[in-house]
């Protein structure tokens, strides 16, 4: 028989540094799970990716186990990566912080299309975009 759902929880951790402490302790010791199962399994899991933030969605079921679904890192993190930032800016609309080529987009776009709701990747590319222009980031041609 199929375990039954009980929540769906989706945290933001830095790969490979997970730590019972918070935010992962408060918010999944009140469901029930074993916190050092999950740091260890998120840790191993995310060995290859540390430093880097990595979403992931936790299922937990109502025998209290669960399942871990990582995510590609935010598009704020690619974009500040890729133009080269520590940050986005305050003002977008008046300070500028930096440029992205439309090449530079397309391989977020790819990237990230996974855990994006586009169509096709013409569409993720005006998401990332937007992204970009909300940061303070330009889009060359």
């Amino acid at each position: 028989m199929a375990k039954k759902l009980k929540k769906v929880v989706r945290l933001q951790l830095v790969g490979g540094k997970a730590t019972p402490a918070p935010p992962v302790g408060p918010i999944l010791a009140p469901q029930g799970v074993n916190l050092m199962a999950f740091v260890k399994e998120y840790n191993a899991r995310t060995q290859s990716r540390t430093g880097e933030v990595v979403p992931v969605d936790i299922s937990i079921y109502t025998d209290n186990s669960f399942t871990l679904a990582l995510r590609t890192a935010p598009a704020s993190v690619l974009i500040r990566k890729a133009a080269g930032l520590d940050k986005g800016s305050a003002a977008p609309n008046k300070d500028k912080k930096g440029v992205l080529t439309k090449e530079q987009v397309r391989q977020i776009a790819e990237t990230k299309m996974t855990d994006l709701n586009a169509i096709d990747i013409e569409g993720a590319m005006q998401m990332i975009e937007g992204t970009a222009r909300s940061m303070g980031v330009t889009i060359k041609e």
